[in-house]
């Protein structure tokens, strides 16, 4: 029974890990970097856009996020779902972001910095979740 339940879960962790896989490859380094820039070279061009490990934690988030959104359209549940289902998981992605990137922000960019952390996540959770959906109508999955 111990060896069935242990099957189980490496089954499904490994469904998982493919369809991730799947919806990544629809998801374009380009579009990462610009999306990055967009949201935060205004803020961060004096001092840290060039610097690899925040650019490259931003890019983990964004990942992250677009993933959220696919695992939640691929349970075929609305936005409204998530807002009452993920919320705690994008809550601690906007915290995670936003704990990173405020150490190389000055005073005068702090307080709108969790915001912008805040449409950053939702915007790629968005962006994995429409992605996820026109994969599921075009019965991609």
């Amino acid at each position: 029974m111990v060896n069935e339940v242990t099957y189980l879960k490496e089954k499904r962790y490994e469904k998982e890990m493919k369809y991730e896989r799947k919806v990544l490859r629809e998801l374009s380094f380009d579009l990462l970097q610009e999306r990055l820039r967009r949201y935060f070279h205004p803020m961060f061009q004096w001092n840290m856009l060039g610097d690899e490990h925040v650019e490259e934690y931003c890019l983990d988030i964004a990942i992250e996020s677009f993933l959220l959104g696919a695992r939640v359209s691929k349970r075929g549940k609305g936005y409204e779902d998530f807002q009452k289902h993920s919320k705690q998981e994008e809550s601690l992605l906007i915290d995670t972001l936003y704990g990173a990137v405020s150490m190389f922000v000055t005073d005068l960019y702090q307080d709108g910095l969790y915001y912008l952390c805040q449409g950053y996540v939702q915007d790629w959770w968005k962006e994995g979740y429409r992605t996820a959906e026109k994969r599921r109508r075009l019965r991609l999955h």
